[in-house]
């Protein structure tokens, strides 16, 4: 990606602000499944909007956005990438890019809950809606459901998640949850509990928001024992990174573990495929892209 792409891009923010929707008008869809037995392989890159730069102890490491938007315009030139995931700001810079023809665009819905924040469990929708997202022409929305039982402000997410769920149904518009169970750790930061216990207690919760469930899947972190995850729910549910601190080859053996479980449906990850630690972004994805497809990453 040139300098004169990031100049033009530049260009028609500050002048031509109508190209944004003009460009969403013309976009090139594709269905989120054409098969029962497809799989999905998505790019995560809605982390800056919380405030969640970091990579692997570079507490900045997302900050460059044109640094970002270049590994992302790599990622989602591979073959097997189905689409990403952003909020606004990240959608629209791919949308004036030309970079989300035939791709399934998720917007990124509660980006309130910033990290490290005193009121980062108070996650409130600060990103799309529903309406905007069928505005846009987008396939889904994603929403992060952080529950600290301790915390009041949990029960504030889940009713605007249980609102936002039915809202995307109504469109016939994808809703991607995103469930933890959350404590405030002894340095007061969130803490999410990945037990097996408690990532399936979390599906159990995030499986009955709303008035209906037909449009919704999840998104879930791996742990110890998928198979009894997978076993709280019949939704759908993609595989989420986080923040990446073993090796690659540790990593991707943990996803092709969780991949083989019934009701695994892919690959929702940004920074351990964005940022890989020898920085080859194509061969991370691809990797990835393999996982999904064969359950082989090399």
């Amino acid at each position: 990606m040139s300098d004169d792409d990031f100049a033009e891009l530049r260009g028609l923010r500050a002048t031509r602000p109508q190209a944004i929707a003009e460009a969403a008008a013309r976009r090139v869809r594709r269905p989120l499944l054409s098969d029962p037995g497809d799989r999905l392989m998505l790019v995560a890159a809605d982390h800056p909007a919380r405030g969640a730069l970091g990579v692997r102890g570079d507490g900045g490491a997302m900050a460059d956005r044109y640094e970002l938007l270049r590994r992302l315009r790599t990622a989602l030139r591979r073959p097997g990438v189905d689409g990403v995931l952003g909020t606004a700001d990240v959608l629209e810079d791919l949308l004036l890019l030309g970079e989300l023809d035939g791709k399934i665009a998720i917007g990124s819905m509660n980006r309130g809950g910033l990290q490290g924040s005193v009121f980062e469990l108070d996650d409130r929708f600060t990103g799309y809606d529903a309406a905007a997202v069928a505005r846009m022409r987008f396939d889904g929305g994603k929403m992060l459901v952080r529950i600290d039982p301790d915390d009041p402000a949990s029960v504030r997410t889940l009713e605007a998640s249980a609102r936002a769920v039915d809202e995307l149904a109504a469109h016939g518009l994808l809703a991607m949850v995103e469930p933890f169970l959350s404590t405030r750790g002894s340095s007061g930061s969130v803490v999410n509990d990945l037990s097996t216990a408690a990532v399936a207690r979390s599906v159990a919760i995030a499986a009955g928001l709303g008035g209906t469930s037909a449009y919704t899947w999840l998104k879930l972190p791996v742990v110890a024992d998928m198979e009894a995850v997978m076993a709280a729910t019949t939704m759908p549910a993609l595989l989420l990174g986080g923040d990446p601190s073993g090796s690659p080859a540790e990593t991707y053996a943990s996803w092709g573990r969780a991949l083989a479980v019934p009701g695994v449906r892919g690959l929702m990850v940004g920074r351990a495929l964005l940022y890989p630690p020898d920085g080859d972004v194509a061969c991370a994805v691809d990797a990835a892209v393999r996982l999904v497809r064969t359950g082989v990453a090399a």
